[in-house]
């Protein structure tokens, strides 16, 4: 699972060289390791939720807390660019962190791969556009990756953003 997630960041890493952006350098990756055709759906474990881990907590956590920083400026269509961009900027960091430190187990992992393809299409969305309609819909992006995670996954007191 390491090495797989070595790959994904090794990969996340070469598009942001080359500019490509990071949703299409999941999807990518995905595919090459898997062998998938298509985007995974996100299903239940046997009727349950998937296993966390620690680390995966807290970049969630993180994450959520950001938006939810950010929501009132969104919302009023006040966020600047900037805004945006140091959203997106935190969003990215905490992916990386729990690429980097995952330790869930081959099939939870294979399920976390859509949330984290939302968020990191929220995010290229958030710095990307030039008009703050689209931003916003960068941030809408991430608060449902937000809304799924907490449906398939099982962290202890979650609560998505509101």
């Amino acid at each position: 699972m390491f090495t797989q997630w070595k790959k994904f960041i090794a990969t996340l890493s070469a598009a942001a060289l080359l500019g490509i952006g990071a949703t299409m350098a999941v999807a990518e990756e995905h595919h090459h390791t898997h062998g998938a055709t298509g985007a995974a759906q996100l299903t239940l474990n046997n009727g349950k939720k998937w296993t966390t881990d620690d680390n995966l907590r807290q970049g969630m956590s993180r994450i959520r807390d950001a938006l939810a920083a950010e929501l009132p400026a969104i919302r009023n269509s006040k966020a600047s660019a900037a805004q945006y961009h140091a959203l997106a900027k935190k969003v990215n960091e905490q992916v990386e962190f729990m690429v980097q430190n995952c330790k869930l187990d081959k099939d939870a992992d294979a399920m976390l791969h859509p949330v984290l393809t939302g968020l990191l299409a929220g995010a290229d969305a958030m710095t990307g556009q030039k008009s703050n309609k689209a931003r916003r819909h960068g941030a809408e992006k991430i608060a449902h990756a937000l809304e799924s995670y907490g449906a398939y996954f099982d962290h202890p007191d979650w609560h998505g953003v509101k």
